[in-house]
């Protein structure tokens, strides 16, 4: 195992020389591990109690690795070499993370888009088989996933159940059904364990070790890790990083992930949905920013910024002010990782275990679908861009007659100590170059900016947007299907789904009174290129002002 290393300055030192003599005379490690509920106070007890199975993964989940290499040698000798996984949340972006930083090919299909989808099951069809990730199977998207690639299978002449494997709680809906249906392999999780705790579970290492990843390495590292985390000492790393991340005073409630050469690709992305989603919520909370090292929130020096470096084990790092440094290997890391966002919890006075605001946008889209009302109407539009709010009271909008006014209008009411998320209802893989106005956007607004794929991040930060700090505004965008999708024996197509669910999540946000900008494309490709200049023209502008 590579060895952790972790190292502090500023704020994030004085954190540590503040809050770990409590933490290690409360005992919070030892208890974490023996699993003590009461640690995140009396209305957190109930599900803490049910939330805690993460503390023992690599030993609940070590079982699992011998089926799942023997179902890997199955499929080999069945010359079925493509594994596609359908989960989204923490189901999707742990397999995505180990595959991609064992250098193993993973296609993770965690979309609605109908043009992704349609990419996905077109793509050797033949010799794929795919994993269905679940915890309940109630989750609308994989639900869907699921029903096109069985119709694809079936339509190709292959028999589908024997190309579908199932990963679920035992006793779940899924598991019922899947096991009467007689998929090919149900594999059950712990139920113990929330889903962005879920990595080193069934949810994390069967995609993963069917595609290829020597899983029980991973486990290791992580059981070498845990055995440092459960010492009460002020030396314990998952303290320290905890200490930082949820006990800086004045809090510094916006955490810039920036990887330089850690050597775990994609690393930021799954620590930023297991902080949004553990911490914002009871308007609290530290907003995870994926950002690259050269991004403005690295080296803007903002007073509510915290920046977390991924380092190599071997690097020679020199912390400016207020920064953190950590290394170590995955298994390593994601076990860490997930002990400091829950001692950060407790920190913060909230309950790490929940997410009471995920639902709301689930149960808006659905709406939707049930009722089909006629979309919103465009308030104008520009070129490509059909501009569109969700608020009722939108007299910030007022004047706009362009794209580039609309979007400088919303910035306009992005508070001192407030973020801008970008939240874009697009083919993530056609549409990857879109990804980089964020940094173009956090120059022009001198504020950290997130940016998510819809509808993933909606199982991620956007917990987060609804139930943190009320100091964010929203530029969702969105785009017209070149072709839908037609979704197996439902009322609705893959195109209608994700629309639903940009409204949905746009009416909740509109709801609890945050600003929302929906820029809707109505012929993507050339909607991408108008809106990148937009945002490069208004950069220039306002870094020039």
């Amino acid at each position: 195992m590579t060895s952790l290393a972790f190292s502090a300055s500023g704020a994030a030192e004085a954190a540590g020389a503040t809050r770990l003599p409590a933490l290690v005379a409360d005992q919070v490690a030892s208890k974490i591990f023996a699993k003590d509920a009461t640690l995140w106070g009396p209305d957190a007890e109930s599900e803490s109690a049910i939330r805690l199975g993460w503390v023992e993964t690599p030993q609940v989940s070590a079982p699992l690795v011998a089926d799942i290499v023997a179902l890997r040698s199955a499929f080999e000798a069945e010359c079925i070499s493509h594994i596609v996984l359908c989960g989204m949340g923490g189901s999707s972006l742990a397999p995505e993370v180990i595959t991609a930083t064992a250098g193993v090919e993973l296609t993770v299909l965690d979309s609605t888009e109908p043009g992704q989808v349609r990419a996905a099951v077109a793509d050797r069809l033949a010799r794929t088989a795919i994993v269905v990730s679940s915890k309940s199977g109630s989750t609308l998207e994989t639900d869907s996933q699921r029903r096109i690639f069985e119709q694809e299978f079936t339509a190709a002449g292959i028999d589908a159940k024997s190309r579908i494997v199932i990963v679920t709680d035992p006793g779940s809906p899924l598991d019922k059904s899947a096991r009467e249906a007689g998929y090919r392999k149900v594999f059950n999780a712990d139920p113990n364990v929330g889903g962005r705790y879920s990595g080193l579970t069934a949810f994390g290492l069967v995609p993963s070790g069917l595609a290829g990843v020597d899983v029980q390495a991973l486990l290791d590292s992580a059981e070498e890790a845990a055995e440092m985390l459960r010492d009460d000492d002020t030396d314990n790393i998952g303290l320290r990083l905890g200490a930082a991340l949820g006990g800086t005073s004045p809090l510094r409630d916006k955490i810039v992930i920036v990887d330089e050469g850690s050597g775990i690709v994609g690393f930021a992305d799954w620590a930023e949905q297991l902080i949004a989603e553990s911490t914002g919520k009871l308007g609290t909370g530290v907003l995870p920013v994926v950002a690259d090292p050269g991004s403005p929130e690295v080296t803007g020096g903002a007073a509510d910024v915290l920046v977390v470096r991924l380092v190599a084990g071997d690097a020679d790092v020199e912390l400016r002010a207020n920064e953190v440094s950590i290394a170590g290997d995955l298994g390593a890391q994601m076990m860490v990782w997930e002990f400091a966002v829950a001692v950060a919890g407790r920190l913060l006075g909230i309950n790490p275990f929940d997410q009471p605001d995920v639902e709301a946008a689930k149960v808006a889209a659905r709406g939707l679908l049930d009722a089909t009302p006629a979309p919103t109407p465009a308030l104008f539009t520009d070129g490509a861009i059909e501009v569109r709010t969700a608020n009722d009271d939108a007299g910030w909008l007022a004047g706009a007659s362009t794209a580039g006014e609309a979007l400088d209008a919303l910035l306009g009411t992005l508070p001192a100590n407030g973020y801008l998320s970008v939240q874009a209802y697009l083919d993530r893989l056609a549409n990857a170059p879109l990804a980089g106005v964020r940094d173009e956007l956090a120059a022009a607004t001198g504020r950290p900016v997130t940016f998510g794929w819809g509808p993933r991040f909606l199982h991620s930060t956007g917990q987060f947007h609804k139930g943190g700090p009320a100091i964010g505004v929203f530029l969702q965008v969105t785009g017209a299907a070149a072709e839908d999708l037609a979704i197996p024996d439902r009322p609705f197509t893959f195109g209608e789904l994700i629309s639903a669910q940009a409204a949905g999540d746009a009416q909740v946000l509109a709801d609890h009174g945050r600003p929302v900008l929906r820029l809707h494309l109505t012929d993507v490709a050339t909607g991408v290129e108008q809106l990148k200049t937009v945002v490069a023209a208004l950069a220039g502008r306002r870094t020039d002002a």
